[in-house]
């Protein structure tokens, strides 16, 4: 069972998006997947059957993006790496196509057959450019021609301000050489996650040769306000994923979360 198994057996990943930090990603990122989809149907000229657009989820986890779009009528198509986590997928909906699989090789899909085309899970844990693109071009080839993609990746400096700084493991970090001088964090196959700057996603877009729609922030201040998102009235809280929404595209906003989603045409 490798590292990544072991994580994913013991996480309770089902929850996660349900929290309320959780949710304002959720929120903030399903808002854009249905916008592109109404750019598609847009540019189509067909406004009426969303099952013709066709959604692919790689790295979909436990579904939580998978069962919603297809519950909202789409063609939704899932892949995922971790076994413990595709069960549970497959327990929710049958009308879902599931595959166990790895993002850098979909030799089972087709080239240019979906509209759509989430990345959420994978770039969180591969590490190095060469698994990077590996992933993108992947994505990118099993998405039809003017299709849109969504990336995801975790951000360096929340990573910095929350292990290093917020719960204290600065010293065990910078002793073990963990950090660059300019506070860019080395990680390596050993680590779970691979943190990235937007600079980092910009090297990556280029070497795929892929085209940015816009870049948003998935949760913007959320993490870093997760116990006063918790005491909010449902109200407030309702307000507050309208702000998110609202900001989600603003370069001082973008990269200063725990989470980035890069939305690209093919």
């Amino acid at each position: 069972m490798t590292k990544l198994e072991q994580y994913y057996n013991k996480f309770h990943e089902e929850h996660r998006l349900t929290t309320r930090h959780g949710m304002v990603e959720f929120s903030t990122t399903l808002h854009f997947i249905l916008e592109a989809a109404d750019s598609l149907k847009t540019a189509n000229g067909d406004r009426a059957n969303l099952q013709n657009i066709k959604i692919a989820d790689i790295g979909a986890g436990t579904g939580r993006y998978s069962v919603e779009l297809c519950h909202r009528g789409f063609d939704v198509t899932a892949v995922e790496l971790v076994k413990h986590n595709l069960e549970v997928l497959r327990s929710k909906h049958e009308n879902i196509k599931t595959w166990q699989g790895d993002a850098r090789n979909l030799s089972f899909l087709d080239d240019e057959t979906f509209d759509i085309t989430l990345l959420f899970g994978p770039m969180y844990h591969l590490h190095g450019d060469d698994n990077k693109t590996a992933a993108l071009n992947e994505a990118k080839r099993i998405t039809k021609k003017g299709g849109i993609i969504l990336v995801a990746y975790v951000m360096n400096e929340y990573s910095v301000i929350q292990y290093c700084f917020k719960e204290h493991h600065w010293k065990e970090v910078a002793e073990k050489k963990g950090f660059s001088e300019n506070y860019h964090l080395i990680c390596t196959e050993d680590d779970l996650y691979d943190y990235v700057r937007i600079d980092d996603i910009n090297r990556i877009n280029k070497l795929c040769n892929i085209e940015r729609i816009k870049l948003i922030s998935a949760d913007g201040a959320a993490d870093f306000m997760r116990r006063e998102l918790n005491e909010m009235s449902e109200e407030e809280f309702n307000g507050f994923l309208e702000f998110q929404k609202s900001i989600c595209q603003k370069p001082e906003i973008v990269g200063a979360g725990s989470h980035t989603v890069d939305i690209l045409r093919k």
